[in-house]
This record gives structure tokens, C-alpha cells and sequence, in this order.
């Protein structure tokens, strides 16, 4: 009953993150504007997505462009294009692996292969965490970099956005997660069952059933 609450708590934690990253890599607030110096009185918010720009009025009107072409992009940009999307297929690739080895289906019959095919579904969600990780972080080292630059001008300076804590914190679902379901399964050998079954009672060579099996 442990094992199987541990793979339920990973799996669901594993799904939670995988659906942070894709929120996470459509949201275009990777980047947003900072209000310092001369930008403090501006009346409009940029926001620097993966697949988009826009542009939020004060008035609370919105208007996006998407990027041309992805070539012209930087280089932090196409690389998290790449690694978000790489890291939401693993989570999908992941959830079918976990759930072919569950304890609670039947796909496969061997409690050991079971238990081998739910540690390799962890080890695609923390494969999948880590590679969301990078570009994160290789965006958030860019990010703090720019802003602390003399050499960047205020009007081009941004913040971290919303998008990075939300992939932040589907890292470490992931992460955790997939750690749960490399640490839930049972030892091999171990089918989870308790029941113990009586030799079968043999009748004596004249027919009859010895009366000890009776008692």
C-alpha cells in the first residue's frame, strides 16, 4: 500500500509539472518590461515570449505579434523553443510508460518488469525536468545580466516574468515526482501479496482421506 501511494503522489505531481511546462512555454511572459529610470511613467508593458511579443496598454488593451522568423531569434530564445517542447513530449512519453508499469493495471503481469517499467517513466520526468531547467535558467542569467548592464539601455532592460516562476515550479514537480516513482516500486521478488495456500490433501493408497486432514 506504500509503494502504491508513493507511485500515485510521483504520477500526479509528474502530470502537474507536464502541464506547467506546456503553460509555461505558451505564455509569452518570459520577459517583461522594467520600470526603471525613464520607463517608470510608461503607459504600456512589453512582454518577450517563445513564440511572441506584445504589447498590454494601461488601458488594459493587449496586442501580440508573433516572431517572424526563428532564426532572427537569440540564441537563449531557440534554444528553450527547443527544450520545452522536448521536455512536454517526455512528459507525455512518460505518463504512457508509468501508467503501462502501474500497480494498478494490467498491461504487464510480472510485479519485477512492472516495477522496471515505473522506474524508467521517473527517469523520463527527471530527464523531462531537467531539460525544462536549462533554458530557464540560461534565460534568467540573461535577464539579470542585461538589467545590470551599463551597457544595455533602460528602455531595453527586462524583468523575470511569470512564465519562469511557473516553469521554475514545474521543475521541482517533476523532479520530486519522478524521484517518487524511481523509489515506490517493490523489491523484486515481492508480488504485494500476503496469501499463503495449504498443500492440496492426498486420499491414502485405499481411497481414503487420512483423518489428520480433518483436524
Amino acid at each position: 500500500m506504500v509503494s502504491a501511494g508513493l507511485e500515485i503522489m510521483g504520477l500526479a505531481l509528474c502530470v502537474i509539472g507536464s502541464l506547467l511546462v506546456m503553460v509555461a512555454c505558451g505564455l509569452p511572459m518570459w520577459k517583461v518590461t522594467a520600470f526603471i529610470e525613464a520607463n517608470i511613467v510608461v503607459a504600456q508593458t512589453i512582454w518577450d515570449g517563445l513564440w511572441m511579443s506584445c504589447v498590454v496598454q494601461s488601458t488594459g488593451q493587449m496586442q501580440c505579434k508573433v516572431h517572424d522568423s526563428v532564426l532572427a531569434l537569440s540564441h537563449d530564445l531557440q534554444a528553450a523553443r527547443a527544450l520545452t517542447i522536448i521536455s512536454s513530449v517526455m512528459g507525455v512519453l512518460g505518463l504512457m510508460v508509468t501508467i503501462a508499469g502501474a500497480q494498478c493495471t494490467n498491461c504487464i503481469r510480472t510485479e519485477y518488469v512492472k516495477a522496471r517499467v515505473v522506474n524508467a517513466g521517473g527517469v523520463i520526468y527527471i530527464l523531462s525536468g531537467l531539460f525544462v531547467l536549462v533554458p530557464l535558467c540560461w534565460m534568467a542569467n540573461n535577464i539579470i545580466s542585461d538589467f545590470y548592464s551599463s551597457q544595455v539601455p533602460a528602455s531595453k532592460k527586462r524583468e523575470i516574468g511569470a512564465a519562469l516562476y511557473i516553469g521554475w515550479a514545474a521543475t521541482a514537480m517533476l523532479l520530486i515526482g519522478g524521484s517518487l516513482l524511481c523509489c515506490s516500486c517493490p523489491t523484486s521478488g515481492n508480488s504485494g501479496y500476503s496469501v499463503t495456500y495449504a498443500p492440496t490433501k492426498r486420499a491414502t493408497p485405499n481411497g481414503e482421506y487420512d483423518k489428520r486432514n480433518y483436524v
